[in-house]
């Protein structure tokens, strides 16, 4: 995967969407990209530099970098760069790490 000039401020994660197994369609119906759901699993790109507490002590992220993650639905921004669709969103619209 080629490096990516992205840094995630704060408590924020940068994630780029999971694709899942092609879906086979009976009767030869096409369902277009745009009519799809966005997939909930997603790779954790970067994460930004943190947040911190009331003391200023920093709060260690739950995620790593390369950890597949799932997310709320319609949470974060989404970006586009090098024609690859990312997604911008806050550490707590992370539900589950899988694996």
């Amino acid at each position: 995967m080629a490096k990516i000039n992205i840094k995630p401020l704060g408590n924020r994660v940068l994630l780029k969407a999971v694709e899942g197994p092609q879906e086979q369609m009976k009767g030869g119906i096409v369902i277009p990209d745009s009519a799809k759901e966005k997939p909930l699993e997603s790779e954790v790109v970067a994460i930004g530099t943190g947040k911190t507490d009331d003391k200023g002590n920093k709060i260690a992220f739950d995620v790593k970098v390369g950890d597949i993650v799932l997310t709320s639905k319609y949470g974060g921004t989404e970006i586009k760069h090098d024609d690859v669709e990312y997604k911008i969103v806050s550490a707590d619209d992370i539900l589950a790490v899988i694996g």
